[in-house]
């Protein structure tokens, strides 16, 4: 068996904690997997992982592995890749993580236009509002809004997303437009959960910042579905630009109080600390920056 082989088949195990999750991970059966590692068991002569029924742990020998075997791989893929990619061009998966909103509004379209023209690469984005586990969920890359604590991380900040307060010509004629802050609480506002706190909305004008808490009869956890209800001429909603481009842009919705400045959160490209980033995510971070701006979605 190759040595390759059964590296990589122990980092998706002790990564994961089962045999299970790790073949999903790499791409073999479960029964290879677990014949992978014991052969590297039996290769290194140290028990690598304490197998139950349920999970699997590492054993001291195993947690000395995990430390050194991953950057290890990377730097051979990335060797490999340099020489491959030299005359082929990028080859390989890359996963990616992004929220919901922003996933489907920008990522899967980025995604396609960096595809044409990198043909030989796969990609398998999966869109999640909650900042996911890179390492067990086996992530290249994530696009994330807004800081993350993370000591295992590395960034790259992308741009700063900026909210905005809108509303429908419809609700406007019916109901008037807020002219400060502070009017909202007279207005039925439409709330989305995914903000840190939904009813409390943030603006600035001239470095003084302004609070309400606004209330509303429709929350959701979707910026997409909170513009909707807005098309609607259910509420006024606050939401990031680059979900409110097309309702903006077909005249559904128009901005309201321009004066004053929403929120602004970062957006940021993070992976893994502490080992090689390849040179094909790399390059989709590269060309994420330069599509963004083209794309004036912030």
């Amino acid at each position: 068996m190759d040595l390759t082989d059964e590296l990589r088949a122990f980092v998706a195990t002790a990564k994961t904690g089962s045999f299970t999750a790790a073949a999903d991970q790499i791409g073999v059966s479960n029964r290879l997997t677990s014949k992978y590692v014991a052969e590297l068991e039996r290769r290194l002569g140290v028990r690598l992982f304490q197998r139950t029924t349920r999970k699997v742990g590492l054993t001291p020998a195993g947690e000395d592995l995990l430390a050194r075997a991953p950057a290890l791989l990377d730097d051979l893929d990335d060797m490999l890749a340099e020489v491959s990619e030299g005359s082929r061009g990028f080859t390989g998966v890359i996963r990616i993580s992004a929220p919901v909103t922003f996933g489907e509004t920008h990522v899967g379209g980025m995604l396609g236009r960096f595809a044409a023209k990198n043909p030989g690469l796969t990609f398998d984005l999966r869109l999640h509002d909650g900042f996911v586990d890179l390492a067990s969920e086996g992530i290249d890359l994530a696009f994330r809004i807004g800081q993350s604590n993370m000591l295992s991380l590395k960034s790259r900040k992308l741009g700063e997303i900026r909210s905005v307060v809108v509303a429908s010509p419809a609700y406007l004629a019916a109901h008037g437009a807020p002219a400060r802050p502070e009017d909202l609480i007279h207005h039925a506002c439409i709330l989305d959960t995914n903000r840190r706190a939904p009813r409390r909305w943030v603006f600035h004008r001239g470095g003084a910042e302004s609070v309400v808490e606004v209330q509303g009869r429709f929350q959701v956890n979707s910026a997409r579905a909170a513009v909707e209800l807005a098309a609607a001429g259910l509420g006024i909603c606050y939401a990031p630009r680059f979900a409110l481009l097309d309702a903006l842009e077909a005249g559904s919705l128009v901005p309201v109080m321009d004066e004053f400045e929403g929120l602004s959160a970062q957006l940021s490209a993070v992976y893994l600390e502490g080992r090689t980033l390849p040179r094909k995510v790399r390059a989709l971070i590269d060309f994420a920056v330069e599509d963004i701006r083209q794309a004036d979605v912030l």
